[in-house]
């Protein structure tokens, strides 16, 4: 796991290729934020973006999940979330994938908790467990982009 913010990229200490698509001009907060909801790709581009509104909920109620074939991005646009992600693997074969590499386990993950307001973003690699769009005070609404990069980029 990675944190940083938009505006001060050379401090998240980031792979480079992730560094890179968050470089781009298209990948700025005012870009981010001025696209409309939905599915981003540029052209030629092996990742994907997608932008839209979620509601937070009491940590109760949200799910641990995490991912073998994608890294995920998460980028707060609008509001505040926390997140809670564990630093060590909890993957069990009797996971259930929801769907296509999206695998839900019961186990909640222990070890940080991670508050991200406008700007701010959380690198989750494959294999890292996160609760993701936890209520901070009472369940709100946010505005998220969620960058999705195949493992494949991060080991080339």
């Amino acid at each position: 796991m990675i944190v940083g913010n938009l505006d001060a990229l050379s401090q998240a200490g980031l792979p480079a290729v992730l560094n890179a698509i968050l470089a781009t001009e298209g990948a700025t907060l005012s870009a981010l934020k001025a696209r409309e909801d939905g599915r981003w790709q540029p052209d030629g581009a092996q990742w994907f973006c997608n932008i839209g509104p979620a509601q937070t909920q009491h940590r109760e109620a949200r799910h641990t999940e995490y991912h073998r074939q994608w890294a995920d991005i998460q980028v707060i646009l609008e509001g505040s979330e926390l997140i809670y992600a564990a630093a060590t693997a909890v993957m069990q074969p009797d996971d259930e994938e929801r769907k296509q590499d999206l695998f839900i386990t019961p186990r909640t993950p222990t070890g940080v908790s991670i508050q991200l307001g406008e700007g701010d973003f959380a690198v989750f690699l494959p294999g890292e467990p996160h609760q993701a769009l936890c209520a901070v005070d009472v369940p709100s609404q946010v505005r998220k982009a969620v960058f999705k990069v195949p493992k494949a980029l991060l080991e080339a």
